[in-house]
């Protein structure tokens, strides 16, 4: 099956598992490879979706996302609703009752005590909770008894599914993670790395940046449950070895993310060993434009804060400019085939927030090169343009990955067609995507004036990934560096539609509000450069039943039900 077939739903279902088990453990050894290395099993402490999906092996949120997006519990008995009491008619809280058969790894109760803590935690103004946005407009949370949990909200919310749904927001266990508040959080590395949890499997060994081992949760509350008995994570690479230990070697099981030109996935395909699945969801390829100085002159600890703006890219002319260069067409063509669309998008879905943005689909260097002499910056003898003694010099990183790389040189060519000269680099994915503090290649640290990445939502509520962008949420030393406002794009008039937002009923004007956001941060400012709608991808074996590929939560959300099938 070719990956353009595939493509053809929003998600596909490649293998249905059959229709009973034997018994949990029986299928042996699991073996996934996340090219990208996870640095936690924590996704509050980082943003990145290889930890979430490491992460989702082991932790559970409250509720999730099936393939097609439709809500479905998984810690609670039931969705809320107002009519079966879990929203009131004012909308201003949601109430969930959580099952009374769930245990932590450990044996001990899961109950309510455990989701106020890791509210708690993760509005901490000191934790630098990389989903802080899952939790903007709630003012409590509060244990009602030991199987219910109260969420209210500052204003009126229609869709309340944020806090603690999907898995970038699971939960922690309260007695583990109890000394772990505020600046306390990233120095946990026992609890960060061995979490207990209320998933499929249990961490039996992590090793950061390499391997992660685990071991079927024998407390998992169904006793069938999963089929694997352990499962091996292994890190490090690139996307084409990761495909190839699937697709022609068969090493491994399941190739997370296998970002690679249709033609070599193809090539790969042919051995008959599995096959790449794709799905369309919210995951955008973009660059994100610094809109503070990113200076090695500065000292440490003010370097890309916004006590510094940058010296170029704070002018809106050439920002636009930067995005009015690219060719998203041709970007499409080579580095994603049927598996990418060009988009002028930082939200591109669903349809109705979306939106009617096109301006950027049409590449014009001849337009870009006059919006640059308008504004004052003039071609100096080396073809790179200078304003006021400053020039136009940008480093562009991004992490190690051949499409991103084919990508990054097309780019800096277009940029020196507008005078801009460029430099590229490229760092770890294991690195660029981790959370470390100490380290200065992180995306949140963004010691560079450029950087490329893509990121997603969970479900189809659009609201908390577009409340990333406020002020409060820059990265700075105040929070670990791990804020989720990368660009530093600090406005009023943005940060108060995001509260306006919460407060607004209507789907029609949600949606319509929602568009607008994302209009200031993308044609309106260029703080946000998008590039590419890209599908999520991925590559399993022919002989690993149950997998069906989610792009609107944990790709792996149902690896409970996986199991080993004769080819």
């Amino acid at each position: 099956m070719k990956l353009k077939t595939v493509l053809m739903g929003a998600a596909a279902a490649l293998a249905m598992a059959p229709a009973a088990m034997a018994e949990r453990g029986s299928d042996g050894q699991l073996n996934l490879i996340l090219w990208q290395a996870p640095s936690t099993m924590n996704p509050y402490l980082s943003g990145g979706t290889k930890e979430i999906i490491a992460g989702s092996l082991t932790l559970e949120p409250l509720a999730g996302y099936d393939a097609q997006g439709n809500i479905y519990p998984r810690l609670v008995t039931e969705i809320p609703t107002m009519e079966n009491g879990g929203i009131p008619e004012d909308m201003t809280s949601v109430t969930w009752k959580l099952r009374d058969d769930i245990k932590w790894s450990d044996g001990s109760a899961f109950t309510a005590e455990d989701v106020v803590f890791t509210g708690e935690y993760c509005m901490h103004p000191e934790g630098g909770c990389s989903q802080l946005a899952k939790f903007e407009g709630v003012t409590s949370i509060e244990a009602i008894d030991p199987q219910t949990v109260k969420i209210t909200f500052a204003a009126p919310r229609p869709d309340p599914f944020s806090a603690f749904v999907g898995s970038q927001s699971p939960i922690l266990q309260k007695a583990q993670f109890e000394n772990c508040i505020g600046s306390n959080a990233p120095t946990c590395t026992d609890q960060n790395f061995n979490p207990i949890g209320t998933g499929p499997f249990a961490v039996t060994e992590f090793l950061t940046n390499d391997t992660i081992s685990l071991e079927a949760n024998g407390e998992y509350r169904d006793p069938a449950k999963p089929a694997f008995a352990t499962v091996l994570v292994k890190g490090g690479g690139d996307a084409a070895g990761a495909a190839r230990s699937v697709l022609e070697t068969g090493e491994f099981d399941y190739a997370w993310n296998t970002q690679l030109a249709p033609d070599v996935i193809e090539g790969m395909e042919a051995a008959g060993r599995g096959k790449v699945a794709a799905a369309f969801g919210s995951l955008v390829e973009r660059l994100h434009v610094n809109l503070t100085d990113p200076s090695s002159s500065l000292p440490e600890g003010e370097r890309s804060t916004l006590e510094h703006p940058h010296p170029f890219l704070s002018d809106p002319a050439v920002r636009k400019a930067l995005s009015m260069a690219i060719d998203r067409e041709l970007l499409v063509e080579i580095g994603y085939g049927p598996a990418g669309k060009p988009t002028c998008n930082y939200v591109p879905a669903p349809e109705a927030w979306a939106s009617e943005n096109t301006e950027c689909l049409t590449q014009d260097i001849e337009g870009a090169n006059a919006l640059l002499e308008e504004a004052g910056w003039v071609m100096n003898g080396n073809g790179v343009r200078e304003k006021d003694g400053v020039t136009l010099s940008i480093t562009y990183q991004t992490s190690v990955n051949a499409v991103r790389q084919d990508f990054q040189a097309l780019i800096k060519q277009w940029w020196s067609e507008i005078g801009v000269e460029t430099e590229l680099k490229t760092i770890d994915a294991s690195v660029f995507f981790g959370s470390d503090a100490g380290s200065p290649d992180t995306l949140q640290k963004f010691y560079a004036d450029i950087e490329m990445y893509a990121d997603n939502f969970d479900g189809t509520n659009p609201a908390p990934y577009l409340a990333k962008h406020t002020c409060n949420k820059a990265p700075s030393p105040a929070n670990q560096w791990q804020g989720e406002n990368t660009s530093r794009f600090c406005n009023e008039e943005y940060d108060q539609m995001v509260a306006d937002l919460e407060g607004i009923v209507d789907a029609d004007e949600r949606a319509a509000m929602g568009r607008k956001m994302n209009d200031m941060l993308t044609k309106d400012n260029n703080v946000i450069i998008p590039i590419v709608y890209r599908g999520t991808a991925s590559a399993h074996s022919n002989t690993l039943g149950g997998v069906e590929l989610n792009a609107w939560d944990s790709e792996i959300w149902n690896v409970a039900d996986w199991t080993r099938i004769e080819e």
